[in-house]
């Protein structure tokens, strides 16, 4: 059943079925001469030919006729048998034609056949071999261009086409027999259904490698291949299929799923690489990877070596990127890698589906044994069918309307809501109820407070981030002007001053941003006071509970509300099962026009077709008749009702209560738009404040990146110092009041006074660095000497943002501070402004002067690492 194929990978094509030699021509002439006439067999003489023939070739299986004239074969022959099945009952009656016997032997065990007195089985063996010459075309096309991939596709589609056809037409037919085989049933043709696509989609998958498309693309498009495969698969592994096929065919459909599985997980993996998703990466290629090492472990002796040669090499692809991008998340990402189980179904994209074959094996249009069924009886069936379909569309009407007409009715008078809310069952209209239930799940006006309060720690915790920062930057320069004081034109250093500069602008600008935002949470705070008894109502659980209730009138003068409150209700459980009755109805007239099939009374009837137009449309006659009487009675239900309800309202003092009702659904809906009004400017307090806290840790970072400098340099120009006033007379210093500073290399020797030194702050004093960069990992595209701070810097990413449980925890910077990738976005931005509108405008950033990473992603991660947490993720 496997011909290789011209291109890497194999894949599978059906032979045909086998049969015995039949005369067709003998017993359906004897047919029609009997119940027609000698002559009208003579005058059919050749379509008794032609359909002789058809079947004659389709007993020969001589390789001499070329594929695409096999196919043509098998559409003309299943052409003729619909015709033959409308005109000829085959079966072993004794007034049917009952000397015919079809014999088709199985296409996967030539050893069992089928043998049935009855034209199913026909037609399902042809369709069979229809399905099967579109297969072996495909498998005959060269996959080595473009082009005959794109001609194999076609051609598998078509077999899927004729798989597909015969399962949903046919084969439940051949298979009522007493003597069937497996390969017509619903079960096997279902599978080659699959196994055809599976292989169509196969085929536009390797056009889409060779024109280049987009690894996403074509993981997509692989992921459907192996789809395809696997429910070809599920079928084979099951009854009736699991015993009937041979090892090799589980095998081939086996490591193509798998095969392909792993082909969408590399090519989805090229993808996440490109984004910097390294972490999902290495989670796909450790799939992909299983999936492979699973397949060629449990695939069965004799599996195509093609297919394990490909196994072989898509592992050894998979693996050699699996070991680059776990270096390069050691190295660079640090990211924790989710396991398989979590990873979300691989996405897929379906380019094929089974071919329409209604129209390609449509035999309304076939002229074979024409005169049987005269076209006079064709044009009276249409008309007898136009007949029912009029009768079917005039009573659905007339239900759609009662139907339409009870509801607009009741509507009007307020019913039965107002019955309910007499028993206290009171309900807010849907729409409303489901925008209340909303509110109540965020928590409602009583969860305000601990958002406003969140809002509060999460300013206090912005303003200590900056005093913080702005007391790393003070030290600094305090330490910078001691020592330009203590040693004069010596320090020949930069000010502090001079090179802060822009850093302390910043955090200005954050100060002031701070001090906007406190002025729109007052604002907001100030709202939810003033408006907290407007939205108290939706705090109310259940909310119906808000609603009035319809009360009893207070004094009754002749006791008579009970009797007209049951007489009412009463009315309208009648109007509910008048409208069952017509749903009833409305599947009845459905169920008569499905079952109602007069052509074989019409091609036997031998009177006036009007007559039997008329006899057989009357049995639409009652339901027509039921459908009025429930219309009429619906009508003088509803005037009843009416009047009912008259009497009820005037008693009840219906109109109050609506009123009342009226009033406080408009209060819900003022309290839900004021709810919703101040939870967005709360959430937009939230995404500022998170926003604001990632930019002052970026500078915060930067300024200690800073002072690491400062405090470096501080360190080379003392031992310069040094070196300079070496020279002195230790005598003439000896009444210093000061230690000479030790140069580097006699970090070990007695501390010695000196007049140009003096006392040292500890922060310059030469000691082994905190910060080493030769102790750092050397990467490409990185340099390795501190950028200047006199020059605006791309800020850097936050590090460890506060964690849920411990929300406003200083942040700590990242030892690995230097290697982080830049934002890509400015935050030094102004603070909201507005109670109503955005806290701010967040213009573009400029473009830094960061290097790139060290890999070849053309871009940085848009997400911080996910080992990070906080209020907010970009």
């Amino acid at each position: 059943m496997t011909s290789p194929s011209s291109t890497s990978n194999v894949m599978l094509s059906i032979s045909e079925k086998k049969t015995v030699t039949i005369d067709l021509y003998r017993p359906l002439r004897n047919y029609i001469v009997y119940n027609y006439s000698e002559r009208e067999a003579q005058n059919l003489e050749d379509d008794l030919q032609t359909l002789k023939q058809y079947r004659v070739d389709i007993e020969s299986s001589s390789s001499s006729a070329s594929l695409a004239a096999r196919r043509d074969l098998l559409q003309n022959y299943y052409k003729a048998l619909c015709a033959v099945e409308s005109r000829f009952p085959i079966s072993n009656d004794q007034d049917h034609v009952n000397s015919l016997t079809f014999t088709w032997y199985d296409a996967f065990k030539n050893r069992n056949k089928a043998a049935q007195q009855n034209i199913h089985l026909e037609k399902a063996a042809v369709l069979f071999n229809l399905g099967a010459v579109h297969s072996q075309m495909g498998l005959g096309f060269d996959r080595s261009s473009v082009e005959g991939r794109k001609q194999a596709s076609h051609s598998f589609i078509a077999a899927a086409g004729a798989f597909a056809f015969l399962r949903d037409n046919v084969a439940m037919k051949a298979s009522m027999g007493s003597s069937t085989t497996v390969d017509v049933s619903v079960e096997c043709v279902g599978m080659l259904e699959r196994l055809m696509l599976a292989q169509a989609q196969e085929c536009v998958f390797e056009n889409s490698i060779a024109k280049g498309n987009t690894p996403g693309v074509c993981s997509k498009i692989s992921r459907q291949v192996g789809l395809f495969y696997e429910e070809a698969l599920a079928a084979l592994s099951v009854a009736p299929l699991n015993q009937h096929l041979d090892k090799t065919w589980l095998a081939h459909v086996q490591l193509k799923a798998s095969l392909f599985y792993a082909e969408a997980c590399y090519r989805y993996s090229l993808e996440l690489h490109d984004k910097e998703e390294i972490a999902e990466e290495i989670a796909r290629l450790k799939s992909g990877v299983n999936a492979l090492s699973e397949a060629r472990k449990t695939s069965p002796r004799g599996s195509p070596q093609q297919l394990l040669d490909a196994i072989n090499k898509l592992e050894a692809t998979l693996n050699l990127n699996l070991d680059r991008a776990m270096k390069e998340n050691d190295r660079v990402y640090l990211m924790r890698v989710p396991p398989a189980s979590s990873l979300p179904p691989l996405a897929a994209f379906s380019l094929v589906k089974p071919m329409q074959m209604n129209d390609i094996l449509d035999a309304s249009k076939e002229k074979m044994f024409a005169s049987l069924v005269p076209d006079n009886s064709a044009k009276a069936l249409s008309r007898y069918t136009e007949m029912v379909d009029d009768v079917i569309r005039t009573q659905a009407e007339k239900l759609q309307q009662g139907s339409e007409l009870a509801r607009v009715r009741l509507r009007e008078m307020d019913l039965p809501d107002s019955i309910l809310a007499l028993e206290g069952n009171i309900s807010l209209p849907e729409a409303l109820k489901e925008d209340v239930e909303a509110v109540q799940i965020c928590g409602g006006p009583a969860g305000l407070d601990a958002e406003l309060q969140q809002l509060r720690d999460l300013k206090r915790v912005n303003q200590e981030l900056l005093v913080q920062t702005e007391e790393l930057l003070q030290k600094e320069a305090t330490e910078d002007t001691q020592f330009r004081t203590q040693f004069g034109t010596r320090w020949t250093r930069p000010q502090s001053t001079t090179l802060t500069k822009n850093l302390q602008d910043r955090l200005n600008r954050f100060a002031a941003n701070l001090k906007q935002a406190a002025e729109s949470d007052a604002r907001i705070e100030r709202s939810v006071r003033d408006h907290a008894a407007l939205m108290s109502i939706l705090d109310r659980r259940p909310i119906e509970s808000a609603l009035p209730t319809l009360a009893r009138p207070i004094l009754s003068l002749d006791a008579t509300e009970d009797a007209i409150v049951g007489a009412l209700k009463q009315s309208l459980s009648q109007l509910e099962t008048l409208g069952a009755q017509r749903a009833g109805l409305e599947d009845m007239l459905k169920e008569m026009k499905r079952k109602d099939d007069i052509l074989p009374k019409l091609m036997t009837f031998t009177g006036s077709h009007e007559d039997l137009f008329r006899k057989e449309i009357a049995k639409y006659d009652h339901i027509s008749e039921e459908i009025s009487q429930n219309i009429e009675a619906q009508e003088q239900l509803l005037l009843q009702i009416q009047a009912q309800n008259e009497e009820f309202a005037s008693i009840f003092n219906l109109e109050d209560y609506k009123a009342s009702r009226e009033r406080i659904y408009r209060q819900i809906e003022a309290a839900i738009l004021k709810y919703r009004e101040i939870k967005e400017n709360i959430n937009e307090g939230l995404k500022f404040y998170v926003t604001l806290q990632e930019a002052i840790t970026n500078v915060k970072q930067q300024c200690s990146d800073f002072v690491m400098t400062r405090n470096i340099q501080c360190r080379e120009m003392m031992e310069e110092v040094q070196r300079k006033v070496s020279g002195l007379s230790f005598q003439d210093n000896r009444n210093s009041s000061g230690y000479t500073y030790p140069s580097v290399g006699q970090a070990h020797q007695p501390p010695r006074t000196n007049p140009e030194t003096g006392n040292i702050p500890n922060s310059c004093r030469p000691q082994t660095p905190a910060y080493q960069p030769s102790q750092q990992p050397t990467m490409s595209g990185y340099s390795q000497t501190p950028p200047p701070y006199n020059s605006p810097q791309p800020p850097a990413p936050p590090y460890h943002f506060p964690s849920q449980g411990q929300p406003y925890q200083h942040p700590q910077p990242h030892p690995q501070h230097q290697q982080q990738l830049p934002p890509s976005h400015e935050y030094g931005q102004p603070a909201y402004p507005g109670w109503r509108g955005p806290y701010y405008n967040a213009p573009p950033q400029q473009p830094g002067a960061m290097p790139q990473p060290p890999y070849t992603a053309p871009s940085p991660y848009p997400h911080p690492p996910p080992h990070q947490s906080g209020y907010y993720r970009q």
